[in-house]
């Protein structure tokens, strides 16, 4: 069996300062065996553990479109921001990936879609739902995500959204073993979903990381 966490950040997103070994020791920790390296705007930190974690890594990206931000996940290259979400849908396709739409409805979130109707439409073309999201502190969210991905037949996940190690296995999946996206899909749609909030003061921490990174470079 696979106790995963869908959606967690490394040093490689302007708001974490995860590096690998924090990462790696912070799953052995609390017994994940595969990881969701989901960065803003490049594979890098993804591509880079899969070669050194002891455990499976699905090699992800939060590409940010002019609507907001879709997953991709089973990449092989960066997928830029800012291009629109038909041509980021294209792309992700185009490298076998699988799409994803992360933390539907938290709109205090810039990166959150806030267009009702864009959202549908993606959330028709997409293949899973995360429905839960650990950093989502506002009630109501869930159930909303929850009815998206009823609405349009997808399947339901869950990630802890984290950008530092204590926030990692705040929200896991536990399901069956896979190798390929289509045993991954299989084995998702049948997992057990197990939700936890992280505290409001974690967000924090990749403000802080924010901040720290926006001086160093001007």
């Amino acid at each position: 069996m696979i106790k995963a966490d869908l959606h967690v950040h490394t040093w490689h997103s302007v708001d974490s300062n995860m590096s690998y070994e924090q990462l790696i020791e912070a799953c052995e920790n609390k017994g994940i065996n595969c990881v969701a390296i989901a960065d803003h705007g490049t594979i890098k930190g993804a591509t880079d553990l899969s070669k050194i974690a002891p455990f499976k890594i699905i090699i992800c990206e939060e590409i940010l479109t002019p609507y907001g931000e879709i997953m991709g996940m089973f990449l092989q290259e960066d997928i830029p921001n800012k291009i629109t979400v038909e041509e980021t849908i294209k792309q992700i396709r185009a490298q076998g990936g699988l799409i994803c739409i992360p933390h539907p409805y938290d709109w205090v979130r810039p990166s959150a879609f806030r267009n009702h109707s864009k959202l549908e439409s993606v959330a028709e073309l997409a293949d899973i739902i995360e429905v839960f999201n650990s950093r989502s502190l506002f009630p109501g969210i869930e159930k909303k995500s929850r009815d998206l991905a009823t609405r349009h037949h997808k399947i339901m996940s869950c990630g802890s959204d984290a950008h530092s190690p204590e926030e990692i296995a705040y929200a896991t999946v536990e399901m069956s073993d896979f190798n390929t996206k289509e045993e991954f899909l299989l084995a998702l749609s049948n997992g057990k979903l197990n939700c936890r909030k992280s505290s409001p003061l974690i967000h924090l921490i990749s403000t802080t990381a924010r901040l720290r990174k926006q001086s160093k470079s001007e």
